[in-house]
């Protein structure tokens, strides 16, 4: 049976009380961020790299195409084919998720001493959420307002990312959706990239209003759409995210997409001290650090600008 985020924390609280550091063991450290990704739709798919420093290099191999040659009995031309390797340097930025329970509350609630475990997997559930929300639209330079301004500046993102080095199709002129959208993103990627493991990703709203353009379509037109498109269109299958903002979809396969986290996870959890005692609460914090890269922006598209 796998490891809980609960038993995961109240271990690591367990070890905090009796004045240790509460840093996660590498094994629980990897199984509480595949958790975390375990909470949204794209987490899952995306590739995942633990690394012990805070700042480094990913290494990238790779095999050039048309490498095979004629093969002549009993002779050795000097050919010999190779790989290529470079590298994709990562610099981790560290985050908290700090929370506090009142003994009051738990003393007083239904749930009794259980809703320090309800509370508890609500928040490590959301922290999952959280961090799908800053490797997609973190934003160093961004100008919005109050809390989105000092949530979304603490990485740059995938979007910013790609809409920086990426290929981009500015949809501003197009008056509603259509397959041309699509294709006209897809034409800018590599045909080496079109490999079938292409995935479009867009909020759900935008799913939804693709399927509400092609219902009017057959309504208005008459005739059938075959199911395949609403989910896939360009043959392309889509992922539903539901912290993209509904003027993007990202081209790409999701497996480019790579975040970097490091062993160093903190969870820390104590009932003692000056201010617990004072406030009859329990106060929690969960530390740790990411950075979401590309592998290849090159196999990289983003729609903007859709109406």
């Amino acid at each position: 049976m796998g490891i809980s985020n609960e038993s995961i924390i109240r271990k690591a609280a367990i070890e905090t009380s009796t004045l240790t550091s509460g840093l996660l063991n590498p094994e629980q450290a990897r199984k509480f961020i595949q958790q975390t990704f375990e909470a949204t739709n794209l987490g899952g798919l995306v590739r995942h790299e633990m690394r012990t420093a805070k700042t480094g290099e990913i290494d990238k191999i790779g095999i050039a195409s048309r490498i095979v040659r004629k093969k002549t009995e009993n002779t050795d031309d000097g050919y010999r084919a190779d790989v290529t390797t470079s590298q994709i340097e990562y610099a981790t930025t560290a985050v908290r998720l700090p929370w506090e329970i009142t003994e009051e509350t738990l003393r007083e609630n239904i749930e009794g001493q259980n809703l320090e475990s309800i509370i508890t997997n609500l928040m490590t559930t959301q922290l999952g959420v959280d961090m799908e929300d800053l490797y997609l639209n973190g934003d160093e330079d961004t100008d919005a307002a109050d809390e989105d301004y000092d949530f979304l500046k603490i990485n740059d993102g995938w979007i910013k990312q790609i809409t920086d080095n990426g290929h981009v199709y500015d949809a501003s002129s197009e008056t509603e959706m259509s397959l041309d959208l699509f294709y006209n993103a897809l034409a800018q990627i590599p045909n080496k990239y079109n490999n079938g493991r292409l995935r479009w990703l867009m909020s759900p709203r935008r799913a939804q209003e693709w399927e509400l353009f092609l219902l009017n379509k057959v309504i208005g037109q008459g005739g059938a759409v075959p199911d395949s498109i609403y989910t896939s269109p360009a043959k392309i299958p889509t992922i539903e995210c539901p912290s993209m903002s509904d003027d993007t979809i990202l081209l790409t396969d999701p497996k480019n997409l790579i975040v970097v986290n490091t062993y160093g996870i903190k969870i820390r959890k104590t009932v003692e001290g000056r201010e617990a005692i004072m406030q009859d609460k329990r106060f929690y914090v969960t530390h740790l650090d990411y950075d979401p890269i590309i592998e290849e922006t090159d196999a990289t598209a983003i729609i903007t600008n859709l109406s």
